[in-house]
């Protein structure tokens, strides 16, 4: 279980294919000096489990349906990702409940200054849409985001200058590829609603 508040960036380093699908991808960054084996670490909101790790790199096995179903099938070396450990229940919830179990990918299609304020807006499937409201949680690259508008084919949100500069926000382009994970609360919400 994760929080959504990304806590730093990591950058690619390696990506070893496999013969039969699926790499090996290796991420270097300060906050994985201190993991352990079989740790969760969500990367771009992915939960992805520690295979191997030295001084501030570590290594993660994606299965070849990881890589079709989020970003991590676009990362080369040298790419930039959100990175988050899982959430002690010491820790304070600060986000909202994110398990790093991807939906889906949307599409960036705008991100760039509106005004003074910062504006993202993303493409989702009618699929995901139906689980977004207006002032409610969405999890994009792992980042814990308010939903400022509901679009008629996806959602707007205003990024603070805070998430701008410690996320890899900074480096995302129109038409690039992010994970989406929708509220929770909304997808048990609507099984329960359908038994009744």
């Amino acid at each position: 279980m994760f929080t959504g508040l990304v806590q730093a960036v990591g950058e690619i380093s390696a990506i070893d294919k496999k013969p039969n699908g699926g790499c090996i991808l290796t991420i270097k960054s300060p906050l994985l000096k201190n993991i352990i084996l079989g740790e969760s670490i969500a990367v771009n909101g992915c939960c992805l489990t520690v295979s191997e790790f030295n001084n501030y790199e570590a290594k993660f096995v994606l299965l070849e349906e990881t890589l079709r179903l989020t970003n991590l099938g676009d990362l080369i070396v040298g790419s930039v990702v959100n990175l988050e450990p899982s959430l002690k229940p010491t820790d304070r919830m600060g986000g909202h409940f994110v398990t790093g179990h991807i939906d889906s990918c949307g599409l960036i299609k705008h991100w760039g200054l509106d005004g003074a304020d910062w504006r993202l807006d993303i493409e989702l499937t009618p699929e995901l849409s139906r689980y977004v409201v207006k002032k409610g949680c969405i999890a994009i690259d792992g980042m814990s985001l308010t939903v400022a508008d509901v679009l008629p084919n996806g959602v707007r949100i205003w990024i603070i200058p805070h998430t701008l500069e410690v996320t890899n926000l900074k480096l995302r382009k129109v038409g690039h590829r992010v994970n989406i994970e929708t509220d929770l609360l909304a997808k048990y919400t609507e099984k329960l609603l359908a038994k009744s």
